[in-house]
């Protein structure tokens, strides 16, 4: 088994295994990206997380222990990872970067609140909290409002309430900055796409946006994220899927996923830049 290596990185505290830097070199420096002539952001997104296709889903791989360090892992991923790693890895494409040391910076600009590594609660774990810090900084673009959106309110509280889920809130400093960061999320207007409106507002939608699914349980925003892939029966979704284990398309469309799962209430939409 690959040991774990930790180090600093311009002032980054850095958790990565050799395996990982064989995998964003490979896929880096592939020629296909030349050669397939990816034009749009959004086909570029769709191609690199195809590249992830059959990845193991395995959750909770950013938590090491009492530090905050920035955990890179391409050979799992959840949810949030996968489109945080796809997202950063489309943009190092598209900028012609191929060096590890740009894939941590940037990977560390996304995942940090103002993209600075300051603690655990400096990370944003609420993924409208990662949509909104991501369209200040234009890294993403919001499309949820323009694409029929309605406006929600949400009492974000779901990881303070259930801190026994979460051994970094044991630390009160992180607990109590936390709570703060709840306080912000919870005082915005969220928009979100209802799952009934779907079907009307799904052609705005293109290849390549991310998905973000919203829901009903209380004090939370999101539960899933992923990316639409449009077909000729709709819109699918490619993610890292709990229920299948990896990285899939799912073989239902987004209407009928939504459908199927009563806690889900709609979708938020955004636009890698």
């Amino acid at each position: 088994m690959l040991s774990s290596t930790k180090c600093l990185y311009k002032g980054i505290p850095l958790i990565a295994m050799p395996e990982d830097r064989k995998i964003f070199y490979d896929l880096l420096r592939s020629t296909r990206w030349r050669e397939d002539g990816v034009k749009s952001s959004g086909e570029l997104v769709i191609a690199v997380g195809a590249r992830f296709m059959g990845t193991p889903y395995v959750p909770n791989t950013l938590e090491q222990g009492n530090r905050e360090d920035l955990v890179i892992n391409l050979r799992q991923l959840d949810c949030f990872t996968f489109v945080e790693n796809t997202v950063v890895l489309a943009d190092l494409i598209k900028a012609g970067k191929t060096s590890f040391g740009d894939f941590a910076a940037s990977l560390k600009a996304v995942r940090y609140r103002n993209g600075l590594l300051d603690g655990y609660a400096s990370r944003l774990h609420y993924f409208s909290d990662w949509l909104y810090d991501n369209r200040r900084r234009d890294f993403i673009k919001d499309m949820t409002h323009a694409t029929g959106g309605k406006p929600f309110y949400k009492e974000i509280r779901f990881m303070t309430s259930n801190k026994n889920k979460y051994p970094a809130l044991k630390r009160e400093d992180s607990f109590v900055r936390l709570l703060a960061v709840e306080r912000a999320c919870s005082m915005r207007t969220l928009y979100h796409i209802p799952k009934a409106k779907l079907t009307i507002c799904a052609d705005k939608i293109k290849n390549g946006d991310l998905i973000a699914i919203t829901t009903d349980i209380e004090g939370l925003d999101v539960v899933h994220a992923g990316f639409a892939v449009r077909t000729k029966n709709g819109i699918h979704l490619l993610h890292a899927s709990q229920q299948a284990g990896k990285v899939v398309i799912s073989g239902e469309t987004l209407s009928r996923y939504l459908a199927r799962r009563k806690s889900c209430s709609g979708i938020m939409a955004a636009r890698v830049l």
